[in-house]
């Protein structure tokens, strides 16, 4: 098997689920998990990052935290 059907068949896969998928990203568990994970990589860019930039970190935070969750 090669590389070409491991993607056609994730394809597939996804394709077959992807209510079940869009629904599991909107559930109140995937909310509290993006947003740990937001959380802490937002807190590690700013650390990084000038603080000129720390308001461009929380709006693209926000932004990524719009597509996950329910909230």
């Amino acid at each position: 098997m090669g590389l070409d059907d491991l993607i056609n068949k994730g394809k597939d896969a996804f394709e077959q689920n992807k209510d079940k998928i869009s629904e599991a990203l909107r559930s109140e568990q995937a909310e509290g998990i993006s947003d740990k994970v937001l959380d802490g990589a937002a807190g590690f860019a700013k650390k990084i990052a000038p603080d000129s930039v720390d308001e461009k970190i929380d709006n693209l935070r926000d932004k990524a935290d719009g597509h996950i969750g329910n909230e």
